[in-house]
């Protein structure tokens, strides 16, 4: 069973920049997805960036050219860059990883891990 914790959140203006982090307890040699979600108040949990089986990345069309999804195996971490932030960018960001095929991949209920969660608020 893989724990997941987020950090690397808080207060940024618009236009700044955040870099999430998130620490795996468990090899991610037994992972082969891995995930960036949020959820804004009122708001359901939406898919921000993935990394699928095979290595390939996709974001949501609204953090396009904006946010960088990427891995790191020697320090088990998952982490999301995130710059020209938005006030619209204001949610809870979390994690998730698995072992799980492409399809499960596009459903929420599909990731076999979920971190706590860490609050990002883009605000003058």
């Amino acid at each position: 069973q893989a724990q997941l914790k987020e950090s690397g959140g808080g207060l940024v203006q618009p236009g700044g920049s955040l870099r999430l982090s998130c620490a795996v307890s468990i090899s991610m040699h037994s992972l082969n997805s891995m995930a960036w979600y949020r959820q804004a108040p009122g708001k359901q949990r939406e898919l921000v960036a993935r990394i699928i089986s095979g290595g390939s990345t996709d974001y949501a069309d609204s953090v396009k050219g904006r946010f960088t999804i990427s891995s790191d195996n020697d320090k088990s971490t998952i982490d999301l860059q995130m710059s020209s932030l938005k006030p619209d960018d204001t949610a809870i960001y979390y994690c998730a990883a698995g072992r799980i095929t492409t399809r499960q991949a596009t459903d929420v209920k599909g990731w076999n891990y979920w971190g706590q969660g860490t609050q990002v608020t883009v605000s003058s």
